[in-house]
Order: C-alpha cells, then sequence, then structure tokens
C-alpha cells in the first residue's frame, strides 16, 4: 500500500464506513431527484397533450374563401338506355390552405369528387378508373345494389385498371355517397380526399315544395377534419391518445378551408355528410336557431323534425332546411359531441370540441321559399311479426366484432333474400363506435331499451353506438341472392375498421348454403 493511500483511508474524521455513506445518501438523492424531474416531465408532457386535444376555431375565421359546389357528373346514354358515369380516381395538388400546396387525391380532379345524380328507376353504369398508385374499391355508401357491384373490399381495383358495375336505382330519394373500401387502407384513402356524393331523385320527393336547386337553395356540405405539416402538407399520423381514430383541428367543407356561403332564398336545403375518418360532430347554428330535420341517411323523415342540433358520426347524413332573413350571417357550428366517455377519454375523443364550419350570407332580399310541408313521405312498415331471426353482434375493444377480427376468406352469416331480421348490437367496448351495414336501410327499433330519438326515426343504414349501448336495428335483407359474394358490416370509425372491426354476410334463397368468397388480394 501506497504512503498516500494509506493516509487517505486513515485520515482523521473520515472513516472509510462513513465515506461510503455519504457517496451512497448522495447518490439516492440523485436518484430521486432524477425520478423527480423524470415524473414532472412527464406530467408537463401530459399537460401539453391536455391542452393539444381540446380543439377549436371559434373566433379565428374570417370566412374569407366562398365555398366551393362540387359539380354535377353529366351521365351520357348508351345503346342500352342505361346512364353511363365516368370517375376517374387521380392524384393531384391542392391548394387547401391559402398558398400552400398539398398533395391530395381525387376523382376527376385533384380533391373530392363530383356529384353524382340519378332517378329511380335508373340503370346506371360506374366505369371507375384507377389512376392511384395502390389498388383500391369504390363504395356505394347507403345504394341499394347487388353485392358484386357493391364495391367493398372484394371489387378490388388495380392502378391502371377500371372496374364497370351496373345496376338499377330502386330506391327513395337519398343523400348517399361513394368512397374507398380497400380493406386495411380504407382510412388514409378517404383521407387523402376520394369522396363524392351520390344523390337520388324520385318523382314524390320532387313533387314537394323543398328546396331543390343544386348549389342555390340545395346545398352539398361535405365535412372533413385534417392536420396539415407546416408546408401544407397532410400530416398522415395517429391521433397520440384518440380512442377513435385520427382527429384535426382544420375543418374543410367541400374541400373549402374558411368558407362562406352566399344565399338568396329564404329557406336552404343542406346536404350534410360526414365524410371524417373519426370526428363526430353536433351541428346546429352559432345562434342556436332552430331548423327542420327533413332527411337522414336513406332518404326522407315521414314528417320533419323541428330541433337545433343533428349530431352526425362518420358516414352520416342529415338533410336539414334553415330560414334566413335578409341581410343576416349566419354560422353553421359543431357543438361539442355526446361521446358516453368520462371526461379523460372524451377530451382525446374531441367531446370538447368547438368548430365554426361554415358562414351563410343572406342577400339583401330573398326569394319567397313555401313552407316545410307537414308530411313528407310514406315508409315502409317492416312488420316485426315477420321477422326471421334475430342476430347479436358484439363490438369489442377497436379490433373485433363477436371477438372476431375482420378475415376476408370467412362469411360470417347468411341470411334469405327479402326477409327481415332484427340485429341487436352492442358496443362492449370502452371505445365509441358506429355501425353501418351495406346494401340496406335499416330502421332503428330501439336503443339501450328506449325508443329511437326523432332523428333516428327514419331509414338509416349508420348508427352510433356509446360504449355500453346497444341497439336493436330492423335490417330487410337486400333482393340480390348470391351465396358466394358478401356484403360488409362494420365500424365506420375507419381506423377501427381497417383494425379488423368488420364481418360480412351473404344473401342466398330459401335453404341455399353459402359458398366460398371470391379470391382477391388485398392490403391487411
Amino acid at each position: 500500500m501506497t504512503a498516500d493511500l494509506a493516509t487517505s483511508l486513515t485520515r482523521p474524521g473520515r472513516p472509510p464506513a462513513r465515506r461510503r455513506r455519504r457517496l451512497l445518501l448522495r447518490l439516492l438523492i440523485g436518484v430521486l431527484a432524477l425520478g423527480l424531474a423524470g415524473v414532472l416531465g412527464l406530467a408537463g408532457l401530459a399537460a401539453w397533450f391536455w391542452s393539444q386535444a381540446d380543439m377549436s376555431n371559434v373566433g379565428q375565421l374570417g370566412f374569407a374563401n366562398q365555398l366551393k359546389i362540387p359539380p354535377l357528373l353529366e351521365p351520357r346514354m348508351d345503346g342500352a338506355g342505361r346512364k353511363v358515369f365516368d370517375l376517374r380516381l387521380q392524384q393531384g395538388s391542392s391548394e387547401l390552405l391559402a398558398g400552400k400546396p398539398t398533395q391530395t387525391w381525387g376523382a376527376n380532379g385533384a380533391y373530392l369528387g363530383p356529384t353524382v345524380r340519378a332517378a329511380r328507376g335508373d340503370q346506371v353504369v360506374m366505369h371507375v378508373a384507377n389512376d392511384l398508385p395502390e389498388p383500391t374499391t369504390i363504395h356505394w355508401h347507403g345504394m341499394h345494389l347487388p353485392a358484386a357491384a357493391d364495391g367493398g373490399p372484394h371489387q378490388t381495383i388495380a392502378p391502371g385498371q377500371t372496374w364497370s358495375p351496373s345496376w338499377r336505382i330502386n330506391q327513395p330519394a337519398a343523400t348517399l355517397w361513394y368512397h374507398p373500401h380497400p380493406h386495411g387502407a380504407t382510412e388514409d384513402q378517404v383521407y387523402r380526399g376520394v369522396a363524392g356524393l351520390f344523390l337520388l331523385e324520385d318523382p314524390q320527393a320532387g313533387a314537394l315544395p323543398l328546396p331543390s336547386r343544386y348549389g342555390v337553395d340545395d346545398i352539398p356540405v361535405i365535412l372533413q377534419d385534417k392536420r396539415f405539416s407546416p408546408d401544407g402538407a397532410l400530416d398522415l399520423g395517429k391521433s397520440p391518445f384518440s380512442p377513435i381514430g385520427r382527429l384535426g383541428a382544420d375543418m374543410l367543407v367541400n374541400g373549402t378551408h374558411d368558407p362562406h356561403l352566399k344565399i338568396t332564398s329564404q329557406r336552404v336545403r343542406l346536404r350534410l355528410l360526414n365524410a371524417s375518418t373519426a370526428r363526430v360532430y353536433n351541428l346546429g347554428f352559432a345562434d342556436n336557431r332552430p331548423f327542420a330535420l327533413v332527411g337522414t341517411d336513406g332518404g326522407l323523415l315521414e314528417r320533419p323534425h323541428r330541433t337545433t342540433r343533428v349530431p352526425l358520426s362518420p358516414g352520416e347524413r342529415a338533410e336539414i332546411i334553415a330560414t334566413f332573413r335578409p341581410g343576416e350571417r349566419v354560422v353553421l357550428r359543431s357543438f361539442p359531441p355526446d361521446l358516453g366517455l368520462d371526461p379523460i377519454q372524451g377530451r382525446f375523443a374531441g367531446a370538447d370540441d368547438t368548430f365554426d364550419l361554415l358562414q351563410l350570407r343572406a342577400g339583401a332580399t330573398l326569394t319567397t321559399s313555401p313552407p316545410v310541408p307537414d308530411r313528407l313521405a310514406d315508409h315502409q312498415q317492416l312488420d316485426h311479426a315477420d321477422v326471421a331471426s334475430t342476430r347479436r353482434l358484439e363490438l369489442n375493444g377497436s379490433s373485433r366484432i363477436n371477438n372476431l377480427r375482420m378475415d376476408l376468406g370467412r362469411i360470417n352469416h347468411a341470411g334469405t333474400v327479402g326477409t327481415t331480421e332484427v340485429w341487436e348490437v352492442t358496443n362492449r367496448s370502452g371505445n365509441p363506435h358506429n355501425f353501418h351495414v351495406h346494401g340496406v336501410q335499416f330502421k332503428v327499433r330501439d336503443q339501450t331499451g328506449a325508443g329511437p330519438a326523432p332523428a333516428l326515426a327514419g331509414w338509416k343504414d349508420t348508427v352510433f353506438l356509446p360504449p355500453g349501448s346497444t341497439v336493436r336495428l330492423l335490417v330487410q335483407l337486400p333482393g340480390y341472392p348470391d351465396p358466394a359474394v358478401p356484403y360488409m358490416f362494420h365500424c365506420h370509425l375507419l381506423q377501427h375498421e381497417d383494425n379488423g372491426m368488420m364481418g360480412q354476410f351473404v344473401v342466398v334463397q330459401p335453404g341455399q348454403p353459402p359458398s366460398s368468397p371470391p379470391s382477391h388480394q388485398h392490403r391487411g
């Protein structure tokens, strides 16, 4: 042992054991300090996420941009008397935010698509060409049609290919829409911008004194929320902590940011479509004026419902008629929606969010409009005594139905053509969901044991389910039997759908067994 080392170990007042204890104490204090800093850092990070989760643009907009109205897609007639519509899915650049180009997808243009309009009895042909860089499909959301024409994940369109389904329109006047439906990629493709309205007309609805001049007093209102990078690019990342999917703070209406609409009529029909991938809206006017709800997913209500709010989850539609006075300016707003969540979950799912969507500017003089009639439509009555079967479906987590994830090779069930079934759908998860059925319009029989709310009294194809809730649906199965080609049912919160919260059913002749689904390629 050296002399210096011996001196250091035997220095008076500093025995080796005491030095070790002091070193250990200092180390412990350092660890505790680091732990406290970590806790404070995590708390600060959580506080930042909490503050960012509350979104609102109220008071921030100037309503500087005139609302774009999607053009009507004009058909051509073929030799068989069919209306032929051409849609080309393509990439492009759009100025969604002023001065900032954004790479987007659309149909017959860079963003969104034209409005298709057809009448009951028309035989239509839809030529859908895919110029996108990946496979896609186009689903005719809300349409009664054969499963092979439905545009679900089995009807894949490869890049450079064209799909040409044809069917006869055989349902009442309604506001439907079209959008991609490739398995595992639906959220991204819809978010990039591929969507459009599909309006149906019939003589009974056309005879009513309702606003009907497209783009004048009959206005499409396609609602979408987006997140943008500083350079204007779409942010395709996931929303931190969101239980429902991607949420954005920038609102687009018909692809227009910060929009206004000049109106020239006393009454205006707004055809509202929630084309967002996850966000739920609670729509009304900033001054709380009442309006008439006249239609939902499947067409006109039997009678108008006077209200100040209409909630819309992704995929749902509503037709409302509002009355205006000369010279006034009124804002269409989304108020905080009731998602059935606790305050913490709700905050990260958009339950605290308020958005101004569209300013309506009434002219100095307005054309007089007739009042909304007391009677709108006669609905087919589905007889509860004729129910062929009851099916029970449970929504589990964010990716399963009846504890099964989607398998395109599995038929979940088969039903007999034209029969009426009760579908009892229960949300067993702690997340909000909604439920969409392809090929049909259904009636909501009850909600968690109570009669349906007035906004759910009409024909529906999509319905919202808060956690713990149950809806019983009267579903009349499609009139197009095909044992091999299925229709889908799924959550229309598109991240949940892509995760696997989807199933499929076939419609068969009495006693006919289902076949195996067609082979295909898909992304998932």
